[in-house]
């Protein structure tokens, strides 16, 4: 699957407490000549003393069941001490609750290890972007499961400019930045400036969040 984002090679470090699933991952991306694993660990601890000598990492591709350190707990300390890397798991679980968990960790994407190499590749992709991505079946699990607290429901929407509604309702219809762009006949930065706008406003961790805020305040049908 050709992907649409920029070329620029993508600096990746996998974790993964099973050597011969590292070297299976690394195996596979080896043909995508834009992403490019540059570190590699069998345990959370050992990633998160590599990444301090290696700044350049942009996407970390976690395993969730890790001993030790789950891939959350991990997801949660690169998230902290490096906002700047993008957290993708890597499971073969995808239950609401674990997805949930991810998510509230800082997680950017979760794809099943049953995944394609295209689908891996494009998923990293996307991350590094600053995108999101969920594999189909995770993001139904999602989609099914969202309910909306009742202890949330009180409270007065954010008020939003026309353009940011408009903005809003192509992320909750899957509209990647480049989209919107081309839709709204503006440009990507401005896309991304209005998507922090929208996070910031409505004080959403992912799109999953914004997305629910959307809909319990009824700005999106």
């Amino acid at each position: 699957m050709a992907s649409t984002l920029s070329t620029q090679v993508i600096p990746v470090l996998l974790v993964d407490d099973h050597p011969v699933i590292v070297e299976g991952i690394k195996s596979m991306l080896r043909p995508e000549t834009d992403l490019q694993v540059v570190i590699q660990a069998h345990s959370g601890t050992e990633a998160l003393r590599l990444l301090a000598s290696h700044p350049e990492v942009k996407v970390a591709v976690l395993d969730l069941n890790m001993p030790e350190m789950s891939g959350v707990e991990l997801a949660r300390a690169i998230r902290t001490t490096w906002p700047s890397v993008r957290v993708l798991i890597l499971s073969m679980f995808h239950d609401h609750a674990t997805v949930a968990e991810v998510l509230e960790a800082g997680g950017s994407g979760y794809v099943l290890k049953t995944a394609s190499r295209a689908e891996l590749s494009e998923a990293i992709r996307q991350v590094a972007a600053g995108q999101n991505y969920f594999s189909q079946d995770v993001a139904h699990t999602l989609l099914q499961n969202l309910q909306i607290p009742a202890s949330l429901q009180a409270g007065k929407a954010v008020e939003l400019t026309g353009r940011e509604q408009e903005i809003l309702r192509l992320i909750a219809r899957e509209f990647s930045n480049q989209a919107i762009a081309e839709t709204l006949f503006i440009s990507e930065r401005t896309v991304e400036t209005h998507r922090r706008n929208l996070f910031t406003k409505t004080n959403s961790k992912s799109v999953v969040g914004l997305i629910q805020y959307a809909m319990r305040n009824k700005l999106i049908d």
